[in-house]
């Protein structure tokens, strides 16, 4: 295929009558690269060959085998990017209503074509298709920067809730609890919030911030309450994960990684869980005796070990925590 035909939009069109074929190829041969099928099943592989490259689908309603409707349903499932066309020589109102009511094509043109005409509806659909893709590619955009924002927004309140039961600012323990989440594979939260409005968005992360504060404070008040050490930790983190808690010689590891990252990515209506809660409680009780988890990632999961705490978090520290994620 040379350069200019490959900067030409791809148009697939699918009829069993070898003529209509050859006919629409060479009608749009100036304005577009057309594939052809003869039957739904190819084009169906066509479809899926060249999915990708393909900015309209014509299809005959009547075939051997299958009705073109068919067809326009399959790409309308997986390929909704297409706009997808139904042409026909006779009069079947009832498909081509119950097609335009299901939102399987865009248009509907009947034989035998004006060519002037075929070529200015092809034309007016792939410029169809191009503000598709591009309004597709500005949704994943904003998708991708509003999962950035959810992120920091929930790692700035998780500073606020350590901040707030931690003995200093030496003992919150944000720098553990991240480095478990990044080496976890923290996936950005998914978009429910796409479905609300800005001020239900903020209402409820904060209810389910105060509720995940509220788990963390009386999970720490129980772990302060009973007399422990910081060389208990990993007995601790095994009542916490259960059978997700391997003890290793140096400390251990936690299998289970998504209980690590829980409160960073569940959507906001989703609860967060009290082990997950344990495990901040665990990191700042720990916190309090002055001792941190130094945090590395592996093929059977998460490895801890104690360490001393080095320093307290700072602003800076926090937006390089941000930027990771």
């Amino acid at each position: 295929m040379s350069d200019a035909a490959k900067s030409l939009p791809a148009i697939l069109y699918v009829d069993d009558e070898p003529t209509a074929l050859k006919y629409f190829q060479r009608a749009l041969a100036a304005q577009a690269t057309v594939y052809t099928a003869g039957s739904v099943e190819e084009g169906k592989r066509m479809l899926d060959q060249h999915a990708e490259s393909i900015a309209v689908l014509v299809s005959d309603q009547r075939m051997p085998g299958a009705y073109g409707n068919e067809l326009l349903f399959y790409a309308w499932d997986r390929y909704p990017h297409i706009v997808r066309i139904l042409t026909t020589a006779y009069s079947e109102m009832a498909h081509t209503v119950e097609a335009v009511n299901q939102g399987q094509i865009h248009r509907y043109i009947q034989k035998p074509w004006d060519i002037a005409a075929l070529r200015m509806e092809m034309r007016q659909a792939v410029e169809l298709a191009r503000l598709r893709r591009e309004h597709a590619q500005l949704l994943r955009e904003k998708l991708l920067i509003r999962q950035k924002q959810a992120v920091a927004n929930r790692i700035g309140t998780l500073y606020a809730l350590c901040a707030g039961v931690a003995a200093d600012a030496a003992a919150v323990p944000v720098d553990a609890y991240l480095s478990a989440a990044l080496c976890a594979g923290l996936t950005p939260p998914e978009p429910d919030w796409l479905m609300m409005d800005y001020s239900d968005l903020i209402s409820s992360e904060a209810f389910r911030g105060a509720a995940f504060g509220c788990l963390v404070r009386a999970r720490l008040d129980a772990l302060a309450g009973g007399g422990g050490v910081p060389g208990d930790v990993f007995g601790l983190l095994a009542e916490v994960f259960d059978d997700g808690f391997q003890r290793t010689a140096d400390g251990g590891v936690i299998v289970h990684t998504a209980r690590l990252t829980e409160f960073l990515e569940t959507p906001t209506a989703s609860a967060v869980s009290s082990t997950h809660a344990a495990w901040l409680a665990v990191l700042l009780w720990l916190g309090r005796h002055g001792q941190t988890l130094q945090v590395s990632g592996g093929p059977d999961g998460v490895r801890v070990r104690l360490a001393p705490i080095d320093a307290a978090p700072t602003p800076q520290a926090l937006a390089g925590w941000i930027e990771q994620f």
